[in-house]
């Protein structure tokens, strides 16, 4: 799914900083969200592999985007916590898996991953965003 056929609140999201990464949701709704990103020479830490904030950006955004589609995107959502394990280096293109899990009506759990393109899992987490209307 491409930006294109999101529902248009998803679209008018434009994020300066994951455009700049390269970030692409190809799938959001019904509380769960796919984003990728390829990583690039610019996006590496000094081992060569994905950099750590990458990641944890990756996988905070698949998981607000599935938190937002719990809701119909009829509200925003801000980041209270994220808890990640990594588990191995992160290379080429990456899938961030975002679920919604839990929550109310003011906050909303979720949990996400990220594997490489060979299906190895990269690194795992879960987050607490809190909802509030559109400033």
């Amino acid at each position: 799914m491409s930006d294109t056929t999101l529902p248009a609140a998803a679209v008018e999201r434009h994020i300066p900083f994951l455009a700049w990464l390269g970030a692409r949701r190809e799938h959001v709704a019904d509380g769960k969200a796919v984003v990728v990103v390829d990583l690039v020479p610019e996006l590496l830490n000094n081992h060569g592999g994905g950099h750590g904030g990458v990641v944890m950006t990756l996988l905070d955004n698949a998981m607000a985007n599935a938190a937002l589609s719990r809701i119909a995107f009829t509200r925003e959502v801000v980041t209270i916590d994220i808890h990640v394990a990594f588990m191995s280096p992160a290379t080429g293109r990456l899938t961030a898996t975002g679920r919604a899990t839990g929550g109310g009506r003011s906050v909303c759990f979720c949990e996400a991953e990220i594997a490489d393109a060979n299906g190895k899992l990269v690194a795992k987490a879960m987050g607490t965003f809190r909802y509030r209307e559109p400033a």
